[in-house]
């Protein structure tokens, strides 16, 4: 007999996990963090959290999808940099 296979549609909200992030955009967990550090501001693409409302520095994240697929539209291709 045959496992029937059970398909989820996720409409992800303005805000998401590391791993949605990940599987919706095909971003790499180390890119992420490199952008973190280099291009993204906290609150525009990404606001740190935390269960008791007071973040710290090395708390979760969460990701601006709107605004990480705004930046990765407007990344320079190669071709546009000579």
């Amino acid at each position: 007999m045959d496992t029937p296979v059970i398909i989820y549609q996720i409409a992800p909200s303005e805000w998401v996990s590391k791993s949605l992030l990940i599987a919706t955009t095909g971003i790499k967990a180390g890119t992420i963090e490199r952008a973190r550090k280099k291009s993204w501001l906290i609150g525009r693409e990404y606001r740190h959290y935390a269960p008791e409302g007071d973040p710290g520095p090395n708390s979760e994240c969460l990701y601006n999808i709107e605004a990480i697929m705004r930046w990765i539209k407007n990344q320079k291709q190669p071709s546009e940099l000579s």
